[in-house]
């Protein structure tokens, strides 16, 4: 079965919204057995919404849309659908009463009449119901296809996904698809690509390689008739990938760098303390964010002053010679690990008074040193960073 998703809105297209419904959508379809093949924007504009429906429906089984279905003039998926559909929307009274009769329990004593428009439907339509909001969904069959629209509101599109929609579409497919995504450091977007297409020259397994913020990404999809054979297709994939990259992948599917290192400080049996001023507390808080962090996090600390760094145990001539150094780098992460009683300690300081380029310092001591002088792009970069490079130490 072949899908496609047409998300409707002029906010989309101004990029005043990030598009997270297709986002969500796409992660569905795997799990049914769907491919995936397209995913379309389309403003508020009734000629356009056609034509791209149109299209749509002479080439996907299943098309998902979602916006569209508000009160208001701009809001035109239904007036569209018809159109595709070649039919006339007429008011369903039960929908009609059972508007009313929500506008009532938010304490309002009249709904606006163009809300009445929510409450139509054409013949080939049948109403989804919507209990997080006022706008029904329409589910279509004809033709062999399918056709489902939903809301635009996140809250309410996934709460309709997952209530009404997903299991009607449960086993439609008559295929399984599988995926796994294994993430990867230390190695280029080209030279992974040239270690990894090699071992999956057919189509099925197919695989892609994406370059991420935090390495180099590999996704392998699988198809088969049983689930049974989907697992052996990804088992025998993985163990071709984990021989190419070895201890270069460090963490799958949604592992996160900082819940790689976490468990790695678990299983080693350490723990970490952290003194930073340029990443102003994202290290701290990334780290924090992992389950179970209290076993290996002791303490982080955000200092921004000289004072600060003197005060929990930088040497004032070190900070005399200038803020942001490697010797006050050092000296911040051998004072993270003896004043927050840690195994390894991590300091950073950068964009002091003077620096140029946006300077940074990084160092990582747990009784040996390593330090970094990094320009990086931003804080979230220079996090990933030494993150890679904590990990690298804990895996000696």
């Amino acid at each position: 079965m072949k899908a496609e998703i047409i998300s409707i809105g002029r906010e989309l297209l101004m990029g005043e919204t990030v598009d997270t419904n297709a986002s969500f959508l796409a992660k569905q379809m795997p799990l049914l057995g769907i491919d995936l093949v397209w995913v379309s924007q389309v403003g508020d504009v009734q000629s356009q919404i056609v034509e791209v429906l149109q299209r749509a429906w002479g080439r996907s089984d299943l098309i998902l849309t979602t916006g569209g279905l508000g009160p208001t003039g701009d809001d035109l998926t239904r007036e569209s659908v018809a159109e595709l559909m070649k039919e006339e929307m007429v008011l369903v009274p039960e929908l009609e009463a059972a508007l009313r009769q929500r506008f009532l329990s938010f304490g309002m004593q009249q709904m606006p009449e163009t809300n009445l428009k929510q409450c139509m439907v054409i013949p080939h339509a049948k109403a989804i119901p919507n209990a997080q909001g006022t706008a029904p969904g329409w589910w279509i069959e004809s033709e062999g296809r399918i056709l489902v629209c939903m809301p635009g509101p996140p809250r309410e599109m996934m709460y309709v996904w997952e209530n009404e929609v997903r299991e009607r579409l449960q086993g439609r497919s008559g295929r399984v698809i599988m995926a796994r995504t294994w993430k990867t450091s230390g190695y280029s977007e080209a030279a992974v690509g040239e270690m990894s297409f090699p071992l999956f020259p057919n189509d099925n397994p197919s695989l892609g390689v994406y370059a991420k913020p935090d390495g180099i990404h590999l996704q392998l999809k699988v198809t088969a008739d049983a689930a049974s054979e989907a697992r052996r297709m990804l088992s025998e994939g993985e163990a071709k990938i984990i021989r190419a990259f070895g201890n270069t992948i460090w963490g799958t599917d949604d592992d996160t760098l900082e819940m790689a290192v976490g468990k790695l400080l678990i299983t080693s049996g350490k723990t970490l303390g952290v003194i930073e001023d340029y990443t102003g507390g994202y290290l701290t808080t990334n780290l924090t964010a992992v389950p179970d962090s209290q076993i290996f996090f002791t303490c982080g600390a955000v200092v921004k002053t000289d004072k600060a760094k003197i005060a929990l145990g930088v040497p004032a001539s070190s900070v005399a010679k200038g803020p942001v150094s490697a010797e006050v780098a050092v000296a911040m992460a051998e004072a993270a690990r003896e004043r927050f009683a840690a195994d390894v300690g991590i300091g950073v300081t950068g964009m002091g008074a003077g620096q140029t380029n946006g300077t940074v310092h990084y160092a990582i001591c747990d009784g040996n040193i390593r330090e970094a002088m990094v320009r990086p792009r931003s804080k979230e970069r220079l996090a990933t960073t030494i993150l890679f490079e904590l990990r690298k130490l804990l895996l000696g």
